[in-house]
């Protein structure tokens, strides 16, 4: 009945869905002339207000974007990889592999966002080539499915753009309300950590649920003899140029080049193991003073500090950052569009007629619930957590202030419905699609269902904290 019903919403999205900068582009004509229309700003000053706010979310963008860099770092480094290969060995039946994939995958989003997409992909790629060995018979775009849908629950977890923006110093919600939220009171609140384990059961338990039965037809992943050694070499695909010219030389018979003095430097697991083990003891130090406080940076750094120790040389992190680079490029460019729009709103006063709006539609107790379902819908125009949080938290920080509702419970509702509709919402499903060699079509109809089953959850979640 749910693949069902998903159908005509699945033929919907690949119909008519346009890009992400599309969205961003349309999304501030939208805003401007709601400006206009419901305030009084003339539209030289909307004009200003957008131009001005170009440069206003820098800091945050560069944030934002480290984590999504590290992430997929960290995903690609040999070890992790290594890990992927033994995890692939260890489903004995289709329901172990849909439920082993999908759990993974949400392990790995609650530690980082950008990890668990290329944990998610690799293991569904990992998981297919080893039960074929074994003659399972599993469905590949249903564990590519299964590998996404565990992204659902991200923005609850150690890298959540809204929650550690919150509880950055100097961030705009200090700003607005005059102080940080702690983590503590977001990420590490005892609701959020039951609805983090909820959410899992009920989106692990959905997905080994739609695996097909004995007469379905079963698409498997195409046969690829190297898919192995593709896995277990993670993060050393690429060299320098000068052993790139060595490997030539000896491919013909040449002798190859002697390393020179630069070459040993840059082929040393010295130098970055030095600046690893610099940047954890500072890590212990921050902790040990502050307590467990993140904010965005931390995070980062927490991250790029797992790599340093990780990877054998400059060369080998050097190339690891090039290929994780990539997947950069579309923050970068959209940011500046999301700070634009919340220079309108805040220039015009349409941040105010917006809040006013949610005041008077919503109680204390269903606040929360309307930033979900509103995160929800707006992540369907902004496809970024961070992007998205910095247009939505500026007008549900004040309508909470005016309801006299706690600012962590409208955070966390913003975070969940960003995190909630990302399932039939295409922009981050593009890299694990990239790596699987799959459509956006071949797994939609699946990952429907986690948006269903998890909605519930969210739902759930937001009344009974509203109403506690």
């Amino acid at each position: 009945m749910l693949r069902t019903l998903s159908r005509p919403l699945v033929a919907g999205v690949e119909r008519w869905l346009p890009s992400a900068l599309v969205f961003a582009v349309v999304l501030t004509g939208v805003v401007a002339v709601l400006a206009l229309a419901l305030t009084d700003a003339a539209p030289v000053e909307v004009l200003r207000g957008w131009g001005d706010g170009l440069t206003g979310l820098l800091a945050f963008m560069t944030q934002m974007a480290l984590i999504l860099l590290l992430g997929y770092t960290l995903a690609n480094t040999r070890q992790v990889g290594r890990l992927l290969v033994r995890a692939g060995s260890l489903p004995r039946t289709p329901v172990q592999a849909y439920a082993g994939v999908t759990l993974a995958a949400a392990l790995g989003s609650l530690i980082s966002w950008g990890l668990g997409l290329v944990v998610g992909a690799l293991l569904a790629k990992e998981v297919a080539r080893q039960g074929r060995t074994r003659g399972m018979r599993l469905h590949f775009p249903l564990l590519v499915a299964c590998g996404y849908a565990g992204y659902v629950v991200w923005h609850m977890g150690y890298s959540g753009s809204g929650p550690l923006a919150a509880a950055t110093p100097g961030s705009f919600v200090e700003e607005q309300i005059g102080r940080t939220i702690p983590v503590t009171e977001t990420i590490f609140a005892p609701w959020n950590l039951l609805a983090i384990v909820v959410t899992v059961v009920v989106v692990v338990a959905a997905m080994a649920s739609l695996r097909p039965r004995a007469e379905d037809a079963v698409v498997e992943l195409p046969a690829a003899p190297d898919d192995r050694a593709a896995t277990e070499q993670v993060g050393s695909r690429a060299g320098s140029p000068a052993a790139s010219t060595r490997s030539a030389a000896g491919a013909t018979g040449q002798d190859p080049a002697p390393l020179t003095p630069a070459d040993r430097v840059d082929r040393s697991r010295v130098i970055t193991t030095a600046a690893g083990l610099a940047l954890a003891a500072y890590l212990v130090v921050y902790f040990a003073q502050e307590g467990f406080a993140l904010t965005l940076d931390i995070v980062n750094w927490t991250f790029l500090a797992a790599i340093l120790l990780l990877v054998r040389s400059p060369v080998e992190l050097g190339a690891l950052v090039a290929d994780a680079a990539r997947n950069v490029g579309d923050i970068l460019l959209q940011f500046p569009l999301y700070a634009g729009i919340l220079g309108i709103m805040t220039t015009s006063g349409l941040i105010t007629v917006f809040s006013d709006f949610f005041v008077d539609l919503a109680s204390p107790t269903t606040l929360g619930l309307w930033a979900f379902l509103s995160g929800g819908l707006v992540n369907m125009f902004i496809p970024s957590g961070g992007g998205q949080f910095a247009v939505q938290a500026p007008v549900f920080l004040q309508a909470a202030e005016q309801l006299g509702v706690a600012p962590e419970v409208v955070v966390m509702g913003i975070a969940y419905g960003d995190q909630w509709t990302n399932m039939i919402q295409p922009f981050w499903a593009l890299p694990v699609l990239a790596i699987a060699g799959l459509g956006i079509r071949d797994i939609l109809g699946y990952t429907t269902i986690a948006l269903l089953v998890t909605g519930v959850v969210f739902t759930g979640t937001m009344l009974l904290v509203g109403a506690g």
